[in-house]
Parts: C-alpha cells; structure tokens; sequence
C-alpha cells in the first residue's frame, strides 16, 4: 500500500510517516520548497513538491496512491482568512484534486481538531461525535468549515474524519513550553478553577489515525482519538515533575486577566513580524475554558481503538526525548 501524507514534516506527520513505514507502507509526503524535512528524514520516502493553491501539483501528489492522510493545516495564522485559506480551502482543493486523479482511492482521512468541535459544558458531559460544532475561535471555525467541505463529498469519496485533542510527545513545540516550565520546578496553571482536559500521546493518536484508514466501518464517520482518561494540569504537573526527578512541583498560578492581557500583547505585536503569533487573544479565550474533554466510545466500538500508553510513561519518555535532544 502506498500512502500520502500532508503535514508529514510536523510533529503529528511525522509520527505518522514513522507508523505506518513500521506497518510496510510506502511513503509519499508532499512538501513545500522550504519545508525542514529533518523529522523524516530517517524514512525512505518519495517527496512530492505541491501546494494547495496550485491544483496540477495536487492532481500529482495523490495520483496513483493507496490512502491520503491530510494532516497539514494551519494552527496560527495572521487573521481569520489566513486560518481559512489554510483549512478550509486548502482541503476543498485537495479533495478536488482526488476527485479528478485518483477516484480509485481506498481512504482518506481528514485530520480535524477538537477545536471544531468546542469545549464541554461540564466534567460530567464529554462531548462526542454527536455533538453539534460548536467552536469558540477562528481556528475552530475554519476546522469546522474543512470537515463540512468533507462531509459534503463523502457520497461521493471514501472518507473518514478524525478529531484529536491535545496532543503530547516527542517534537512537540506546544505542549513543550509547559515541560520547559516544570523543569525549573514550577507547574504553570491557567486560573484558580479546576480545569479538566483530554491529552492524547502522540503514538496513541497516529495508531488511532491508522486504525481508522484500515477499517471499512470508518467509511463517512467522524471520531475522536484522544485519551480514554481525562487530566488536571496539576496531575501532569506532579507526574512530569517526578520524570525530572523532582518530588514535587510549585502550582503557579496565571489569573484569567494576566492570560487575557499577555495574549493580547503578543497578538497585537504579531501584527508586526513575519510569522504569525502562536499566542492570541483567542489562543487566550482557548486555554481559559475548564473543559476540554472528549469521548472514545465510538472509535474503540468501530475499529477498537484503546489508549495504550499512560500519562506517567508517556511524560516520562517525552522528557527523556527532550533531554537526549537537548531541548531541556
């Protein structure tokens, strides 16, 4: 089987890409002309040059391919055309592009984001896939608007939809400032409130997204891929402590006003660089919601999906990652 994969550059691609060369598959990853291809370059892999605005390049990437796995997509953007014009649009053209390429393909599977989905209402209400989409930021809204753009050719395509949360693990650069935190011996948390969230390890996630492409049930379905449990950041906070050696972690406590104020700074002066800033207001608005929490119930009944690596190993082997690259 030959599989394409977008976004195989980034973190969650590049476990991907290193998944399924594991399980036989060969390898096609779409780049652009100044992508770092460092996270793959351990793989044998055929690079196609492509981009979402050039319709013949994409006609060309997926041509003759088993499984499409589109993971690129923009997670920062200057404003809010800038998320769209990279979720939304740039998965209506790849899917064009399918349509008139490769009409034979077996899968593809479209990588979303909770975000689309929104936070739930309450620890005892996690949503699901039944859930109306209901996001609170740009970001949110235009993975919202990709998965309607697959939803709409799902007659006519097989395709799959599948929904991470927060993602951890080895070349992550998001989850990582709070690792980089504790290791000067603090845990930061946003507010005074109890926050609960659904944090998957990234091999668990690529598993999922490989389970999903393989199984003929997954056909026109949408699916979280997540952690069965659910966290507190001072949960995390303990555990990564103690993979630093630590006993314990000092709580530090960022009120709601200071996160609202800083990401408002950063996104105010991001205006002025070249690159887009990560933190926001609505980055902001993001991390203040108490609930981020999402069921499995639907993938582990499709295609028995369980979560296969605990918090505590999971922690511990992204901090011994770090450290052996020097990160921390």
């Amino acid at each position: 089987m030959k599989a394409l994969i977008t976004g195989a550059t980034g973190f969650i691609g590049s476990h991907l890409a290193d998944h399924l060369h594991a399980k036989g598959y060969d390898l096609r990853v779409m780049v652009r002309p100044t992508s770092s291809t460092k996270n793959i370059s351990h793989l044998p892999v055929e690079y196609v040059t492509a981009s979402f605005t050039d319709p013949a390049s994409l006609r060309e990437a997926v041509r003759d391919v088993d499984y499409v796995y589109h993971v690129a997509g923009a997670t920062a953007a200057k404003n809010r055309e800038g998320f769209f014009a990279a979720n939304q649009v740039a998965t209506r053209n790849l899917l064009d592009a399918v349509a008139e390429a490769n009409p034979g393909l077996k899968r593809m599977i479209h990588v979303s984001s909770q975000a689309a989905a929104g936070p739930s209402s309450s620890a005892d209400d996690p949503i699901d896939e039944t859930a109306p989409l209901r996001p609170i930021t740009a970001y949110g809204e235009s993975k919202a608007a990709a998965e309607r753009e697959v939803i709409a050719r799902m007659g006519d395509l097989p395709l799959t939809i599948v929904r991470p949360p927060a993602v951890y693990g080895p070349r992550d650069v998001e989850i990582f400032k709070f690792f980089q935190v504790v290791a000067r011996g603090f845990a930061p948390l946003i507010g005074f409130d109890r926050k609960l969230v659904s944090l998957v390890h990234v091999d668990d996630l690529v598993r999922g997204f490989i389970q999903a492409g393989e199984s003929d049930r997954a056909v026109g379905e949408t699916y979280f891929i997540s952690s069965e449990e659910f966290y507190t950041w001072e949960h995390v906070g303990e555990i990564t402590a103690r993979a630093f050696g630590r006993p314990r972690a000092r709580h530090l406590r960022i009120p709601h006003a200071l996160v609202f104020a800083a990401a408002g700074i950063s996104g105010f002066l991001g205006r002025f660089q070249k690159k887009p800033p990560v933190f926001n207001f609505e980055k902001g608005r993001d991390i203040t919601q108490r609930y981020w929490l999402c069921k499995v119930d639907k993938a582990r009944q499709h295609f028995g999906y369980r979560q296969q690596i605990s918090i505590q190993q999971g922690v511990e082997q992204t901090v011994a990652w770090y450290k052996k690259m020097k990160w921390l």
